[in-house]
């Protein structure tokens, strides 16, 4: 069965994608688009997303080692070990994620306007979700009540030195995280 023709004009850059596609697949233009339209449609809504989060710029955070991927479960695992036997933080494991969001604090004052943009973003590394309530107010879902103390702790810590403070008001899993 033949399929539908579809003619398009590219431009420069659009040229170029192609023809490196063609050469790295081996394939030829056709399956190549055909390929590219399948993968956009798949991908349409985070390619399309109104977050400032960049897959480019994740890409390029994995590649140099900077971010890894972790399995949720390993996450889970480690945070096992974050507390003493009577609940309380592990204090060698408080000061790492003091440490941490030290250093992200001074990333973050470039790098985030907004608690939005910031969410965004934790949001894309798959820490939370997050949906906003009213004004600058969002409600933040985490994985479990682990993750949830792991994350609040590294958000009040990294946004100390944004132009803006940010209330948290914690629930079980949930908490509400204002821009205030």
């Amino acid at each position: 069965m033949a399929g539908d023709r579809v003619t398009v004009s590219l431009d420069e850059k659009s040229r170029a994608a192609l023809d490196e596609l063609v050469s790295e697949t081996g394939k030829g233009q056709s399956e190549a688009v055909r390929q590219a339209v399948i993968f956009y449609a798949a991908n349409f809504k985070v390619a399309n997303s109104e977050t400032n989060v960049s897959l480019e710029q994740y890409h390029q955070m994995l590649n140099a080692g900077e971010h890894v991927l972790l399995d949720i479960d390993f996450l889970h695992g480690l945070l096992e070990h974050a507390e003493k036997e009577d609940g309380e933080p592990n204090p060698a494991f408080q000061e790492t994620i003091d440490r941490v969001a030290e250093f992200h604090a001074e990333e973050y004052r470039s790098r985030f306007d907004t608690l939005s943009d910031m969410l965004d973003w934790l949001s894309f590394c798959g820490f939370l979700s997050a949906r906003k309530a009213e004004g600058e107010t969002y409600h933040v879902v985490f994985p479990t009540e682990k993750v949830k103390w792991f994350m609040t702790e590294f958000i009040d810590r990294s946004t100390e030195k944004l132009d803006f403070d940010v209330e948290i008001s914690e629930g079980v899993s949930k908490a509400i995280i204002s821009e205030v």
